[in-house]
């Protein structure tokens, strides 16, 4: 049995998306961040960064002890060799992967995590910090047309762990003011992907927790974004 820990995020909803197109088993466990639960010790044990999400997999390819693993890119391909499913076995294909799964954990969600927290959530508005991140977002969002431009997805010509890293940070377009109309590839590849049941059924997990915003618990806010009790 997988256990799976998890918030309403698009780090999350990665690894749930995976989880539901393989078909792996797994327990989910949802880890309140407003309520701190990230920081608890029997939390940090499974993932000293304090962050979501986290696997812990009880019977591990080979067997013996539990295989506990932290960071999105790295659990993803964990579960892709567990599974042998989404990641190619030919060194090209496999190359091509990687480096769109690492440009995505380097880029493309902390980029568009900064604009977003920058627009929509910072206590108060800095013009320079928003239209820098949203500057970089529009060129990633150039970036991940171009390469549209050469296949339906984003690594490959077929469904890969790197479209289902690239997937629940695109989601979010609407929040950011990202208008899909001036990416075209990028909103047919978003449209074709949201039709797959397994990753509608991954970007539900958790949902019912969304209703609880950041900014109506200040004490929440604060854990959420690092701002120590003596802060403003």
């Amino acid at each position: 049995m997988l256990e799976f820990y998890t918030a309403p995020a698009p780090n999350g909803w990665k690894i749930a998306i995976m989880l539901e197109e393989c078909g792996l088993p797994y327990q989910p466990h949802l880890v309140n961040l407003l309520e701190g639960e990230q920081f608890r010790a029997d939390y940090l044990a499974k993932n000293p960064n304090g962050k979501i999400p986290t696997l812990v997999d009880r019977q591990p390819t080979g067997g013996g002890p539990a295989i506990t693993v932290f960071e999105s890119g790295a659990i993803l391909l964990y579960l892709a060799e567990k599974a042998g499913r989404f990641l190619p076995e030919d060194i090209r294909g496999r190359s091509a992967v990687h480096q769109w799964l690492f440009w995505q954990v380097g880029g493309l969600g902390p980029m568009l995590g900064q604009h977003g927290h920058f627009a929509l959530y910072a206590p108060e508005q800095i013009p320079y910090a928003v239209e820098r991140y949203r500057r970089e977002t529009l060129r990633l969002y150039g970036v991940l047309e171009q390469a549209l431009s050469a296949s339906e997805y984003v690594a490959l010509p077929q469904y890969s762990v790197a479209d289902m890293a690239c997937f629940p940070w695109v989601q979010t377009y609407r929040a950011q003011g990202i208008d899909l109309d001036d990416f075209p590839r990028v909103r047919a590849w978003y449209e074709r992907l949201k039709q797959r049941p397994a990753l509608r059924r991954g970007m539900d997990l958790g949902r019912e927790l969304l209703s609880a915003r950041p900014q109506d618990h200040p004490r929440g806010r604060k854990l959420l974004y690092g701002i120590n009790e003596g802060d403003a």
